[in-house]
């Protein structure tokens, strides 16, 4: 590339496509959505903002998750060239070095930062960036393992606001049950669409070991089983509010979703996964709405 500007911001590009900024940006949305509304129970809002240790966690989770995905670009930088080719040659114009760089930079901040709230969040996310970093490494390619893994770790940072507020109920129980199992969904089916590159790299999948029909069954079963879920959160919550109206319409959005599942509508699958996804979004807005309503 002649342009050094145009070279310079191709190469920008490319690492924040490997560090996935727009799911960061989500997800830490999500997280101070979550942590404010659902896991403090007693902080005002100004203690909240004040409060330096939930700031510092949460930029630690997000740098550690930048960083995985970063180092989870890496192992599967083969594989991307073939499932996403369009990202896969702008991410070619930063050199491989520049992006185990980035990695060991940002997982070297979080733990700075981590080691200067406690030893405790230290250690934290000591062992969720070793984890982060043995999931690309080998457990993404062990069968049932790789979903599971991938889901836990996705919720583990939420999992560490809980322990910080100590904050545990049936209700958050049940949530959190709500989202690994949708979680999983989305997981399941891009297993799915990826099922021939996985088979070439090595990927035991359940759709690459079990089948493909098999693979429909088993998240037709999870989405049925999430349902259920839903409609358990609807019956536990008190009154009727934002949080009922989204899990009483996740009932119909799952049963719907679960039809082209069952059908084996393959061409429809990535309509599925994306409206999962945006379901997603839609739950944090809601749980935004009700924490609204509920606190002023």
């Amino acid at each position: 590339m002649k342009n050094p500007v145009l070279h310079r911001l191709s190469q920008l590009l490319s690492l924040l496509l490997g560090a996935r900024v727009f799911v960061l940006f989500f997800f830490t949305f999500a997280l101070y959505v979550s942590t404010f509304f659902l896991f403090n129970q007693e902080e005002s809002l100004r203690k909240f903002v004040f409060d330096y240790k939930v700031h510092g966690i949460i930029f630690c989770a997000v740098f550690s998750i930048a960083a995985g995905g970063i180092i989870n670009r890496f192992y599967d930088r083969d594989k991307d060239k073939i499932e996403r080719p369009f990202r896969s040659s702008l991410q070619s114009f930063l050199k491989e070095r520049y992006f185990l760089y980035s990695y060991l930079v940002l997982n070297t901040i979080s733990l700075l930062i981590s080691a200067f709230l406690s030893w405790r969040i230290l250690l934290f996310f000591l062992i969720y960036q070793f984890f982060i970093w043995f999931y690309s490494h080998k457990l993404s390619k062990m069968l049932i393992i790789n979903n599971l893994t991938f889901v836990s770790l996705s919720l583990y940072p939420f999992f560490g606001m809980l322990v910080y507020y100590k904050h545990f109920s049936y209700k958050l129980l049940l949530m959190a049950a709500f989202l690994f199992l949708i979680m999983l969904v989305i997981d399941l089916i891009k297993d799915l669409l990826t099922r021939n590159v996985d088979k070439v790299f090595g990927y035991h999948t359940i759709a690459n070991v079990f089948g493909v029909k098999a693979s429909y069954l088993v998240i037709g079963g999870v989405i049925f089983l999430n349902a259920m879920v839903s409609l358990m959160i609807v019956d536990y919550l008190p009154q009727f509010n934002y949080l009922s109206w989204y899990f009483s319409l996740s009932v119909a959005f799952l049963l719907f979703m679960a039809f082209p599942i069952l059908t084996f509508q393959k061409n429809r699958l990535f309509w599925v996964i994306n409206f999962f996804r945006i379901w997603v979004f839609i739950g944090v807005v809601f749980m935004l709405l009700n924490g609204i309503f509920e606190k002023f």
